[in-house]
């Protein structure tokens, strides 16, 4: 075990990307935002140090309007160790606005979404709105057990069973 870890973050996942492209999409022509957290880069089979981004935080409350998208910081989990935040432009400008920028306080990526939503509409940023680069890596995501269950288990604990 290793008693420091790299937090500096060098990817996104595949897959988390293409969700997030998904959901944006889904979203449009409202702004869609997420938080953005990462696992470290070993434990997904890498061999470098630092944090790759696996999963995109959708936060109850958040409200959407084709102009902004506001998360409900009274909302985010506790624990919820975020290294940074993505959002969509529905009008496919792929730059930070002012506005944006001063949302990038918290985290040291920060992604922006264009419509179309293709494979390059999006670019990652540092904090101070500057952009940077983030490879899209190909690793297996870790399996979440949080959805793993059916109507039947539902059905069973409505029922008290």
């Amino acid at each position: 075990m290793r008693l420091f870890r790299s937090s500096t973050v060098l990817g996104i996942a595949e897959g988390a990307l293409s969700f997030a492209r998904s959901a944006a999409e889904d979203t449009h022509p409202d702004e869609y935002m997420g938080l953005l957290r990462g696992e470290d880069a070993r434990d997904l089979g890498l061999d470098r140090d630092g944090t790759v981004v696996t999963d995109v935080l959708i936060i109850p409350g958040t409200t959407f309007s084709p102009v902004s998208a506001t998360v409900r910081s009274d909302m985010i989990p506790t624990g919820a160790r975020s290294v940074g935040s993505l959002h969509s432009h529905p009008n496919g400008v792929l730059h930070p606005s002012e506005q944006d920028i001063q949302t990038f306080g918290n985290g040291s990526v920060h992604i922006i979404l264009g419509a179309p939503y293709g494979p390059d509409d999006w670019r990652a940023f540092d904090r101070t709105g500057d952009p940077r680069e983030l490879d899209v890596v190909d690793v297996e995501l870790p399996d979440d057990d949080f959805f793993d269950f059916t109507q039947a288990d539902i059905d069973a604990e409505l029922e008290g069973r």
